[in-house]
């Protein structure tokens, strides 16, 4: 087992979805979006899986909606972050 393949914290998928359901990658350079995953992750609690589909068992909708609501949440902490440091 190599946990860096098997092991992933579920959140990063979905501060990822977020990312693209916003069009950042259209209008935010690469570093720009390494360091808003960072930060963004950085205010989530890990949630540590090893399958997606492990997540659709284990959580409510309800827990569902309200973990994408986080990342987005962090997302939105996280540019405020970025934008207002230059």
């Amino acid at each position: 087992m190599k946990l860096d393949d098997d092991i992933h914290n579920h959140y990063e998928q979905l501060v990822l979805e977020s990312i693209e359901i916003l069009g950042l990658k259209e209008t935010k350079d690469e570093d720009y979006l390494a360091d808003l995953c960072c930060l963004a992750l950085n205010k989530l609690p890990p949630q540590y899986i090893r399958f997606e589909v492990d997540m659709s068992f284990y959580l409510s909708r309800d827990e569902h909606q309200q973990m994408q609501k986080n990342a987005e949440n962090a997302i939105t902490l996280a540019m405020e972050f970025l934008d207002n440091k230059s």
